[in-house]
């Protein structure tokens, strides 16, 4: 059986990992356009930010160690054509510019994503920066040296992460966003504006609402982003808005969203027979909505890398969703999300209520003590939790892997509400924090009851 596997960072090594694991007698040859494979990209701030020493640590997988097991490493080749029913590619050689064509039996697509790049003059000034791999990583370090002010374009974790990383060095950093909140995709109001106060208290200035319009420069270099707005000093600008899947390759032959993504099964098949698809180039099942989203996340790509071999030869371990959970530490803050927040509920045109609580996590006779505030996001009808939210200057962050769990077994806020937990005064109150903001949920429950019925009764 002959693999072909485009793309190598985490579902395409996690895929070959699998296969030499399953099937040791597979011939596998992997085609990658870098010279490194497995790079933690999440990891790209805490390196830039110096908390990192090591880069070697943000890889987990060698090319050393897959050619020592028999795979065929095509590095710094990059796939010019694939067809897919033909069972044919061909790869050019990056360094001679050599093409060469192989045919396969199976194919997995791990091509990843790549940044929203949009159209903005002056983009191509020198020190307008991507920040996606380890040769971006290594620019930001390189000229943020000298840089004194830096501006960062896009208030998502990884925007946010770098400013965190700049300001910490000394930097003036300016953060523009169109939104009118940071993280507004991961996060209500409620848990964005502590981080904003914490932000601008450190001497960030959000510049939120606007939308770059231009970049100016001096012999070649980028001095001022023009926004909607206003105008910005930059010395360094790091773009990070949003990522798109990486699938020109495969327009026209398998089916995908309108965004480009690729639309697998549960078993990572496209459309076409001995065609996966797994990672960043994939729309995968989004349990919330019960459709098929684009949500790039490492765990997702290691996931479902995983469940393309475990599924090569024939289907036998079904993807379960996700919930797009994820965590984030911004100085004091320890935060975590898991599925949709309250206003991406409505959007998605889910009838939703949410219950929240603020509270001490240890009893009160404890000597020390720490508040937590956590929400839920659950279905009027059905009362099913789709989302939910956790900030606090300690760590409580594994309470939402649990409620992710919860959002994949489609349980409602009344089963969370008695779930079985532990008490121990050194952890928790004998109702813990997770049953209570359920508790709080079933609360509002009754007492939307409660008005119905004396509306009923005055009718």
């Amino acid at each position: 059986m002959r693999v072909a596997v485009i793309g190598c960072t985490h579902a395409g090594t996690a895929a070959i990992s699998n296969i030499l694991n399953m099937y040791p007698e597979a011939e596998i040859d992997v085609f990658e356009k870098n010279d490194n494979v497995s790079f933690l990209s999440c990891g790209i701030a805490l390196y830039v930010g110096g908390v990192v020493k090591n880069p070697e640590g943000l890889f987990y997988a060698s090319v050393e160690e897959f050619e020592k097991n028999g795979v065929r490493m095509h590095m710094e080749h990059v796939v010019t054509d694939c067809d897919v029913t033909g069972k044919t590619l061909r790869a050019m050689d990056l360094k001679t510019n050599e093409t060469t064509d192989y045919t396969f039996d199976k194919l997995i697509v791990t091509t990843g994503s790549w940044p929203v790049t949009p159209p903005i003059p002056g983009s191509d000034l020198e020190n307008v920066q991507l920040c996606k791999n380890f040769h971006h990583a290594n620019e930001i370090i390189d000229r943020s040296k000298e840089a004194k002010n830096i501006v960062v374009v896009g208030a998502g974790y990884i925007g946010i992460e770098l400013v965190e990383a700049f300001e910490q060095a000394g930097k003036n950093v300016t953060l523009i966003d169109s939104e009118d909140r940071i993280l507004n995709r991961y996060l209500d109001e409620e848990f964005t504006s502590p981080i904003e106060t914490t932000l601008a208290e450190k001497g960030v200035n959000l510049a939120l609402r606007q939308t770059v319009k231009s970049f100016d420069g001096k012999d070649g270099k980028v001095t001022t982003v023009n926004t909607t707005a206003d105008s910005y000093e930059a010395d360094l600008v790091i773009m990070c808005i949003g990522f798109r899947p990486n699938t020109a390759l495969l327009r026209g032959q398998v089916d995908m969203l309108a965004n480009g993504a690729i639309i697998v099964d549960e078993f990572m098949r496209t459309n076409i027979p001995d065609v996966f698809a797994a990672g960043d180039c994939c729309a995968v099942n989004y349990n919330p909505t019960e459709q098929p989203s684009y949500i790039p996340l490492a765990t997702n790509a290691v996931r479902m890398g995983t469940l393309a071999a475990y599924n090569l030869v024939q289907p036998q371990l079904a993807h379960p969703g996700t919930q797009g959970t994820s965590g984030l530490k911004i100085h004091q803050h320890n935060i975590s999300a898991t599925g949709l927040t309250g206003t991406a509920a409505e959007a998605a045109g889910l009838s939703v209520s949410t219950a929240i609580i603020e509270d001490t996590y240890r009893p009160e006779f404890m000597p020390e003590n720490a508040v937590i505030k956590l929400k839920v996001v659950y279905e009027n009808d059905s009362h099913r939790i789709v989302g939910a939210q956790v900030i606090s200057d300690a760590d409580f962050t594994q309470a939402i892997n649990t409620l992710s769990v919860s959002i994949q077994n489609r349980m409602t806020i009344e089963q969370m509400a008695m779930t079985d937990f532990f008490f121990q005064p050194h952890y928790n109150k004998p109702w813990n924090y997770l049953n209570q903001v359920c508790i709080e949920a079933m609360k509002q429950e009754n007492a939307k009851k409660a008005i119905q019925k004396t509306a009923q009764a005055a009718s």
